[in-house]
């Protein structure tokens, strides 16, 4: 699944198309052939989305006024606090993931794991933690007849990216928890030649950098919504 970059102008870009965006990316999570290459696209797509949404939010024609639209602002402004905070937990998570596929390349060539069993069970915590941060925040979404379409944009592309963020540890889970299909396992069994596992390792690490870049994008975006927002209710 591929997601288009940002190079017309808003005006080519009505809410309604970024509202067919997320219903995209939506559509991505829900795949069962979901895979990692897929959530990085995702990430970024979404990145793309939070940057339409804050545009969308500065034009004058979608100006917050009533007491009410701006108290349902201040909520997802806290919610977009959880979002911040899972950004970090997931980029802990891939860092940890690359330094357990760095570990386990040289314990290829040494014969000894020790080290990358404790590696992996810190890897495992991490995605634990993660996943405590989705069921957190996707607690948090709640729908209300009086919500404005900002406000219904915003806690659906929050609602999706939660979603995509729990879908990624969960396929990043399957990694280390199933031995029969995860590349790291694959790497100890003596019958598979070292290069070959040295090869599925660079994959694997490659599309761990991708998934990092595209959380990368995505945490800097959310940022600048979060900016956009606290200017809003402040003007």
């Amino acid at each position: 699944m591929a997601f288009h970059q940002r190079s017309v102008s808003l005006r080519s870009r009505p809410l309604s198309k970024v509202e067919e965006e997320l219903h995209s990316v939506e559509a991505c999570i829900s795949s069962p052939s979901l895979t990692i290459e897929a959530i990085s696209d995702g990430l970024r797509g979404l990145g793309d989305i939070y940057c339409s949404i804050e545009e969308i939010m500065c034009l004058p024609s979608n100006q917050v006024c009533s007491p009410q639209q701006r108290k349902l602002l201040d909520g997802e402004m806290e919610c977009s606090l959880e979002l911040l905070d899972m950004c970090n937990t997931m980029s802990e998570v891939f860092t940890e993931l690359k330094a357990i596929i760095q570990d386990l390349q040289v314990s290829l060539r040494k014969g000894d794991d020790a080290v990358l069993q404790a590696k992996i069970q810190s890897y495992i915590r991490l995605v634990k933690k993660a996943k405590k941060h989705s069921k957190k925040t996707l607690k948090k979404v709640v729908s209300n007849k009086e919500d404005c379409r900002i406000v219904k944009l915003l806690r659906e592309a929050r609602e999706i990216t939660t979603s995509l963020f729990e879908s990624t540890t969960h396929l990043l889970s399957k990694q280390i928890a199933m031995p029969k299909l995860s590349l790291i396992s694959k790497a100890f069994q003596k019958k598979i030649p070292v290069i070959c596992n040295e090869e599925q390792l660079q994959v694997l690490e490659c599309c761990i950098r991708d998934l990092e870049a595209g959380a990368g994008l995505l945490f800097r975006r959310l940022v600048q919504s979060r900016v956009t927002l606290l200017n809003i209710l402040s003007s």
